[in-house]
């Protein structure tokens, strides 16, 4: 596939801005233009998100190339859930990112990111039919979650394990219904899981949690996973239901709904 975004500039560089707002208080001025900043990137994205249907988010790492077994692995992932019926959603870049955009494109299927603007430009994957930049990675996160339907985590870094253990946070405390997740690589995570086990022996958290997630390196128990606990476990039905708006530059596409 051609690389249709070294034609134009997708990855601006970021503001002084995104590196300054936690620093403590600024000016009242400042922090209110920042508080606009952020409600026009939200507004930005839920616009360029709103019709991409149903989706199925997957985490990992930026650093594994083509050929590499994990790439593989997610390729693959990225196939099946189009074949139930979902987008693939991811943070658009390379590497696990861009091999599960690239599973959905090879089956006809719908796929989508949120790329990150860094110091280090990254460049959207060129598997995408839809995406959008985003400055912050708290409004990244936020809109990787909202559209999603469930959550497959592979081998990954500190921003995989982050995105991991947010989903998890926000289904134990009910901030997020009980939608699926998925930790891929028994091997590689084997560590993860042997300290998660040690936590319930230290009753910080209580035996059901590990049921939060499934642990598994079968593609088939994933794709089953999901299956029985977002389409089946919602009720979702394929359905045409919310009416486009020309105007504001948006298309339909089939939403699952109860």
């Amino acid at each position: 596939m051609e690389d249709i975004h070294k034609e134009q500039n997708f990855s601006p560089a970021p503001s002084p801005k995104e590196t300054s707002f936690l620093d403590g208080p600024h000016s009242r001025f400042k922090e209110f233009t920042f508080v606009i900043d952020v409600a026009r990137e939200f507004i930005r994205g839920f616009r360029k998100m709103h019709f991409v249907g149903p989706c199925i988010t997957v985490f990992g790492s930026a650093r594994f190339k083509e050929g590499h077994p994990f790439y593989e692995v997610a390729r693959k992932i990225g196939a099946e859930m189009v074949q139930l019926g979902f987008t693939i959603m991811t943070g658009g870049g390379p590497g696990i990112m861009e091999a599960a955009n690239r599973g959905a494109k090879e089956v006809g299927g719908k796929s989508v990111g949120c790329n990150i603007v860094l110091p280090v430009e990254q460049h959207p994957n060129p598997y995408l039919d839809v995406w959008v930049n985003i400055d912050y990675f708290f409004i990244r996160k936020l809109m990787l979650t909202k559209y999603s339907y469930g959550f497959i985590v592979m081998p990954g870094g500190y921003g995989t394990l982050d995105e991991f253990f947010e989903a998890i946070v926000m289904i134990q405390t009910k901030k997020l219904k009980h939608f699926p997740v998925v930790l891929m690589g028994k091997e590689y995570h084997k560590e993860l899981y042997s300290h998660l086990q040690s936590l319930i022996k230290a009753e910080t958290i209580g035996k059901d949690d590990l049921g939060l997630f499934l642990f598994t390196d079968s593609i088939e128990e994933a794709r089953d996973h999901i299956s029985k606990y977002a389409i089946e476990g919602f009720g979702l039905k394929r359905h045409q239901d919310i009416k486009p708006l020309k105007w504001l530059g948006e298309k339909a596409h089939f939403l699952y709904g109860n």
